[in-house]
């Protein structure tokens, strides 16, 4: 009678699992496999560029509330991005040169991508009439992308428009 009791012990600290097999796990292609990869996926730069076409679509019909969403989505996607590249940037420093400049890469086109949805978000906000909201945007983008740059320079030529600043840059 007890080494009755005693066969289902061995079992398990043996490791005889009847039902062990049941899942089968296989990757038939293993680019299916790297689901982030693919264009359509949440965390991708496609992603924010989709984001920033829907709201030209709505900002076309007249609908700001639904264009301003999508800006709004396009930029919080895009800050993420550019926070997880920066910080994977940093933790493969002098470990392996390519992985940094993977990061940097990847991290300054979201960071362009970043300054073109600031852009369409101030542009509507000047557009329906609440510049003080625009101006924080269009700091931003120079901030992130250089006064010195295309994207700059119109930055800061809307901020003269706007009279926020006098001073014309000559750079």
């Amino acid at each position: 009678m007890k080494l009755l009791k005693l066969i289902p012990i061995l079992f398990i600290f043996f490791g005889y699992v009847p039902y062990k097999n049941e899942v089968h796990a296989e990757i038939r292609n293993p680019e299916e496999f790297r689901v982030l990869s693919n264009e359509g996926k949440k965390l991708s730069i496609a992603n924010v560029e989709y984001f920033i076409k829907e709201g030209d679509k709505y900002i076309n019909t007249g609908d700001f509330e639904k264009a301003k969403d999508f800006y709004l989505d396009a930029r919080k996607l895009a800050k993420q991005l550019a926070s997880f590249y920066s910080d994977l940037n940093s933790s493969f420093k002098g470990i392996d040169a390519r992985i940094p400049n993977e990061m940097q890469r990847k991290g300054k086109q979201t960071l362009q991508i970043l300054a073109e949805s600031n852009e369409r978000l101030a542009s509507m906000y000047i557009k329906t009439e609440k510049p003080e909201v625009a101006v924080p945007l269009l700091v931003e983008t120079i901030r992130i992308m250089s006064p010195s740059s295309p994207e700059g320079k119109e930055a800061y030529e809307k901020l003269i428009q706007l009279g926020f600043v006098e001073t014309k840059y000559k750079g």
